[in-house]
This record gives C-alpha cells, sequence and structure tokens, in this order.
C-alpha cells in the first residue's frame, strides 16, 4: 500500500444534504458529488462537499437525506471560476458503510508547512493562526489544505516555518463568508478548513488542548 494512504485520513459520519450530481470522468469511471451534512456538539451544522465514484452509489447510500458513515482523504482541486482559479476541496470518499459514532468528524493530516504561517489575536484577545499545509499524494501530486488553529497551537503555528513536517488532528469545518463582486453585488460563499486541535511536529507527541 502507498504509504501516503496515511498523510491524509478522514472520518465523517452524517446525513447526505443533496442528491449526488455528476462531476467527472477518470479512465471510464465517473464521480458524483454531494455533501454531508455533520452536527457540531454546539448544534451548529457543518456542511462537508464530498467526491463519490459510481460505484459506491448503487446501494443507495448516497440518496438525499440518508445516513452514511464514510472514510476516505480531504482532497484539493484548482478550479477556474469568474475568470479565476480558486482552490477547492472536497472529500474523497474512499470505503462506505464505516461504523462510526454519530457525527463524526475527524482529519488526520501529515504534511509540510508551504507559506508562513499567519498569527494574530482577535478583538476579544483570542490567539489564532492560519496555516496551508501541503499533504503528499501518489503519483506525485499534492493537496493543499487551509487549517486554523487557535490558542497554544496558534501560538505554536507561529514558530513554524516553510518546510516544516507536521502533523495534526482536527475536524473538518464550513464557514460562509460574504464577497464583493465585479458588479458590486454581495455574494455569499462557503469556505472549507480544517480546525486543528492538536498539531506537533511530525513524529512528536503533543497534549490536545481543550
Amino acid at each position: 500500500m502507498d504509504g501516503t494512504m496515511n498523510n491524509n485520513v478522514v472520518q465523517l459520519s452524517g446525513i447526505v444534504a443533496e442528491d449526488p450530481v455528476y462531476s467527472h470522468s477518470v479512465f471510464g469511471e465517473g464521480f458524483y458529488e454531494t455533501k454531508v451534512e455533520v452536527e457540531r456538539l454546539s448544534g451548529q451544522k457543518d456542511l462537508i462537499p464530498v467526491t463519490v465514484s459510481e460505484r459506491l452509489l448503487g446501494g443507495g447510500e448516497f440518496d438525499k437525506g440518508s445516513y452514511v458513515g464514510i472514510s476516505g482523504q480531504f482532497r484539493s482541486y484548482n478550479k477556474l471560476a469568474d475568470g479565476r482559479s480558486r482552490l477547492m476541496l472536497t472529500v474523497f470518499v474512499r470505503e462506505t458503510g464505516a461504523e462510526l459514532m454519530p457525527n463524526t468528524n475527524k482529519i488526520e493530516l501529515i504534511g509540510f508547512i508551504c507559506k508562513p504561517p499567519i498569527y494574530r489575536t482577535t478583538p476579544f484577545k483570542r490567539e489564532i493562526a492560519d496555516i496551508l499545509i501541503a499533504v503528499n499524494r501518489a503519483y506525485n501530486k499534492s493537496d493543499y489544505i487551509p487549517c486554523i488553529a487557535w490558542g497554544r497551537n496558534a501560538r505554536f503555528a507561529d514558530s513554524l516555518a516553510v518546510g516544516d513536517k507536521v502533523e495534526l488532528t482536527g475536524r473538518i469545518q464550513s464557514r460562509e463568508y460574504k464577497k464583493t463582486d465585479v458588479s458590486g453585488a454581495e455574494i455569499i460563499r462557503t469556505a472549507y478548513e480544517i480546525s486543528v486541535n492538536r498539531l506537533s511536529y511530525a513524529g512528536e507527541e503533543e497534549e490536545e488542548e481543550y
């Protein structure tokens, strides 16, 4: 098995929020896109994009409103939209039928810092850091995954340099934001990122912050 499989592991369980829509084909195999709704402990819900092969659709697990447990990887790709290239993110499903606790949302990554982390404090003095991780994939490809860290993890991220190899665990979260287009109209978009709960140099143990 390719060692890069362990660099990027996602486990999700939740409700299929919309019927799968055809996306693309690779070597004659069709892939479909949908979203899975996962509820947080706070009651807020994350709507997570998912890409699934046509081979896994036959059992009805991805019908709208169905409960699904899946394992896979968090992938990135570039898509041309409004004349600009945008980083798109999706969970690529490898297996379905995973026996997971309800509303499981867990991701484990091992990758490299690929741009200097941005550390700052909120108006309420909470520390936060934006991190972009490059995670190696098979065939010399990489996924570029935005992450957000808080508190002690944010302070640690501020000490990281481009090229440092790190590992982290967290959850995938969705976040709506407003953007003004070229015509001046305000549009609502959704961003996806990893909310980090443990961050360390790869191979080192780090206590989780609660």
